[in-house]
């Protein structure tokens, strides 16, 4: 069975206690905090290994590290095949510095995205420029209602009312 079903029966059960689900939470937090200081440190470096090595590498369960890889995978330069992934599958944390922030802003991981090691990445008006459209990403924008007697945005030249407002 894949590790990724795994992870996600344990991180995302119904039937667990919350307080324990919270702490469990928490822990991973932690975690993934720890993990991306020592990857931003040195952003440039192509980090890969198998998924065991990598949790060895970092000194994490191997649930933590398949778990982490699920998180980062949207912010790889080339994902990771983690639905099929076993513990020897080789993965790599090569990431995309913008999409990365743009992702943890949009994730809403303020403990991430205000990470100090950003301050070497981006300067601040480059942080805030990505802040917001990560912001922008997921916003409906609503165009202009189209009135009974406005020209048909069909491009018909019937008035609305007459043609697609029927």
């Amino acid at each position: 069975m894949a590790l990724l079903q795994d992870w996600r029966d344990v991180a995302y059960s119904q039937e667990t206690d919350k307080k324990q689900l919270q702490k469990f939470w928490s822990d991973y937090f932690l975690t993934e905090k720890g993990i991306y200081e020592q990857l931003l440190a040195n952003p440039d470096e192509a980090v890969s290994g198998t998924v065991k090595e990598l949790a060895e590498k970092y000194e994490i369960p191997l649930m933590k590290m398949v778990g982490f890889l699920d998180g980062i995978n949207d912010s790889l330069k080339k994902p990771n095949p983690i639905e099929e992934m076993t513990e020897d599958t080789v993965v790599s944390l090569d990431f995309d510095n913008e999409l990365l922030y743009k992702n943890m802003v949009d994730a809403r991981a303020d403990w991430l995205y205000e990470l100090p090691a950003w301050n070497k990445i981006f300067d601040a008006k480059k942080k805030r420029e990505l802040y917001l459209e990560a912001k922008k990403m997921n916003t409906v924008v609503k165009g202009k209602k189209v009135g009974r007697n406005d020209p048909c945005p069909c491009g018909s030249g019937k008035k609305y009312k007459y043609c697609c407002g029927r």
